[in-house]
């Protein structure tokens, strides 16, 4: 029998530059989490200082990233849960003396090590002067406690191709924090529909859930409706969202039955083509070298 998961999406209205008081935030969810069984919980994308990248503090910030990295996997090991600690923004040194920001998520073992990172690679409009792609980088599935895990962040989940190469890889869980807004819709299409936004979230994550016959944990940012989605929630296919946040500040509990992924790949054996010699479409990415 396939296993249920216990797992913690967190949401809450992030704080700009309050590094400290979002990471005490973070960890106190966490805490939270552990006392209801939880494996796993997720934080959102840029948690701990909010995206500001014209601040020089945000920069400042991102200085500081492996302190909070650390801390988190202390937690783990001393609550046993894995801990994605959303994305967690890593200040590099570039070439001719130039600073890259990467825009990282890791996953944290429940024993504390560190058993996967991912850099985004699908930067969003307004991020590209700031962040750096993982450009030719793989989309890399990894082994964890709660069964073999791939990481997307926000604006990859626009990507099918992004889920097909995790897919390929063997992953049964895709987990993607966000800083989703619904004023990331451009005025011309908020005109024609106010909650497209809102839509487009609700219609992706569940088509994803479907074609790729796997399971998603998103989340996202909280706040007031006028600036923030929320909508964290855990999807499975046949069934969709299994629980779900609306805008609210607070921690999302939920068990996924990883059996329902089994169901749904018998029925539409999406991995069993995948995995079929000489399959038509190739799902890796290729350098031009």
């Amino acid at each position: 029998m396939a296993p249920t998961r216990r797992v913690a999406a967190i949401q809450w209205h992030i704080k700009e530059l309050a590094i400290e008081e979002n990471h005490s935030t973070a960890c106190e969810y966490i805490r939270n989490a552990a006392s209801q069984g939880a494996e796993l919980a997720v934080l959102p994308e840029y948690h701990l200082s909010g995206w500001v990248p014209t601040d020089p503090r945000w920069a400042e910030q991102a200085g500081q990233s492996a302190k909070y990295l650390s801390s988190y996997q202390s937690l783990a090991k001393e609550l046993n849960i894995c801990v994605v600690p959303g994305t967690i923004i890593e200040k590099h040194e570039g070439p001719n003396g130039s600073t890259l920001f990467y825009n990282t998520a890791y996953f944290i073992s429940n024993d504390g090590s560190i058993l996967g990172r991912y850099r985004k690679k699908n930067i969003w409009h307004p991020e590209r002067p700031h962040l750096t792609s993982s450009g030719l980088e793989s989309h890399a599935a990894i082994d964890t406690p709660i069964g073999r895990v791939g990481m997307l962040i926000c604006w990859d989940l626009a990507f099918p191709e992004a889920f097909r190469e995790l897919i390929a890889d063997g992953a049964e869980i895709v987990i993607i924090p966000t800083f989703w807004t619904p004023n990331d819709a451009s005025p011309e299409a908020l005109k024609q529909n106010p909650n497209s936004e809102a839509l487009f979230l609700s219609s992706t994550l569940t088509a994803r859930c479907y074609e790729n016959t796997c399971g998603i944990i998103f989340v996202n940012a909280a706040g007031p409706s006028a600036d923030f989605l929320g909508m964290s929630q855990v999807t499975l296919p046949l069934v969709g969202p299994v629980a779900k946040m609306g805008n609210e500040e607070g921690l999302l509990v939920a068990d996924m039955d990883l059996g329902l992924l089994d169901i749904a790949e018998k029925n539409y054996k999406v991995r069993e083509d995948i995995r079929k010699e000489g399959w038509h479409y190739v799902y890796r990415h290729t350098s031009s070298e």
